[in-house]
């Protein structure tokens, strides 16, 4: 009678997500080059945990892009996983689809009321760089619009059964409250009948407190309005971010992330691909405002992530601008890591802002960041205490006597 297996040991363990990681990885992209078609044919799908890779691929938004590849590409795929990634596609697809007809109405609607908005992300990026709405996942759409248009716009989708989805107080709902959340956030959700959270209305790509001054280095709204493309969504017209701009909003919504998620180096890496054919981007552009904005070590992080970790092409201006950051490799070393375990942060923890700060490259960028992170109040404080509009800059008070108790806990 032979013994028994031992168990496997934490080692081992971590050798199968490491290798279940790595598979995702080589998965996670629209188009893949001929070195990881021939990875995934000859990946040995039969050591797998597949309901590992069905979980984590979910969480990293990419089980779309997993479900089309691996079925195309795998070897010995079993036939249950098969039906469970037909599924998961379809089911995304029929969402996708609801997505883009929705879009296609609130974007009508808008322009019935006369109100420029920029939609991104969401179909858009599933339309432009994905080529199949089943492919990107997402959960809501995303419209830029102007600080001044905010209320209009806010009425306009309440016209077609939209609400702002945090109901507070009635302080907060206040005309006053309203213009404090103008002056130092960046977005709104709003519910409608189909779901929560299902629309977001941004006036800025970043809250004050990260101290990108986008509003004064041609990267406000009306300027990304003003360098707007065109694309065909749903078989609508409707406008779209300049393929520069695009560069730079990914890279940024990925930073301030922590680049935690998959699809958003997939959204980096296609983006750079999709753009280098007869349509290309204008990369000595790009790099001038992210220069400008202080934010060229975000940017060089997210190429270093995307040819390391996807293992992806990325073209000679992309390594450029790696090279000119010695900081660079190191943390995206650090970044890649925490992805491959699954980390996950408290957005509002002192770990998450001391890693947005290892993020700025100019000494003045970390002062004005730390400066506003203390005295910028957020809807946290708006929250926890009602104040009459003659008393809001104690709100600075509330938001320090928060922060300390962070510190404390």
């Amino acid at each position: 009678m032979t013994d028994p297996l031992p168990p496997p040991s934490a080692s081992s363990a971590a050798l199968q997500r490491e290798s279940e990681f790595e598979l995702l990885c080589a998965l996670a992209g629209a188009e893949l080059s001929p070195e990881r078609r021939k990875r995934i044919a000859n990946w040995n799908l039969s050591a797998l945990d597949w309901g590992e890779v069905l979980r984590v691929a979910e969480y990293h938004g990419v089980l779309s892009l997993v479900a089309r590849n691996l079925i195309g590409l795998g070897r010995g795929l079993p036939l249950e996983v098969e039906r469970s990634l037909r599924s998961a596609y379809e089911a995304n697809l029929r969402r996708n689809l609801w997505f883009t007809a929705e879009l296609a109405r609130v974007m009508q609607h808008f322009e019935r009321r006369q109100l420029r908005a920029l939609p991104y992300k969401g179909p858009l990026l599933a339309q432009l760089l994905y080529r199949d709405p089943g492919l990107r996942s997402f959960s809501d759409l995303d419209f830029l619009i102007s600080p001044a248009d905010f209320e209009r716009a806010k009425q306009a989708l309440a016209e077609i059964g939209y609400r702002p989805s945090v109901q507070l107080n009635s302080a907060v709902e206040s005309p006053a409250v309203e213009r404090l959340r103008l002056r130092t956030g960046y977005e709104r959700s709003f519910d409608g009948a189909a779901g929560k959270n299902l629309i977001e209305l941004q006036w800025a790509l970043l809250p004050h407190f990260y101290a990108v001054d986008l509003r004064v280095q041609d990267l406000r709204v009306q300027d990304l309005m003003a360098r707007a493309g065109k694309t065909v969504v749903g078989e609508r017209e409707m406008p779209c971010l300049s393929p520069e701009d695009s560069l730079l909003v990914l890279c940024l919504h990925a930073g301030k992330h922590l680049w935690t998620r998959l699809i958003w180096l997939s959204d980096i890496a296609e983006t750079l691909r999709s753009y280098s054919g007869t349509q290309t981007i204008d990369y000595s552009l790009v790099f001038s405002r992210a220069q400008s904005l202080g934010i060229a070590r975000i940017l060089g992080i997210s190429f270093w992530l995307v040819k390391n970790v996807l293992r992806a092409e990325i073209p000679q201006p992309a390594e450029e601008m790696i090279a000119a950051d010695p900081r660079v490799p190191a943390l995206g070393s650090e970044f890649a890591a925490r992805l491959a375990r699954g980390a996950t942060y408290n957005f509002e923890s002192t770990e998450y802002f001391r890693l947005i700060l290892k993020l700025r490259e100019r000494r003045g960028d970390r002062l004005r960041y730390l400066w506003r992170l203390v005295w910028t109040p957020g809807a946290g404080e708006i929250a926890a205490v009602r104040l009459p509009e003659a008393l809001f800059p104690l709100y600075r008070v509330v938001r320090i006597g928060r922060l300390m108790r962070k510190l404390v806990w």
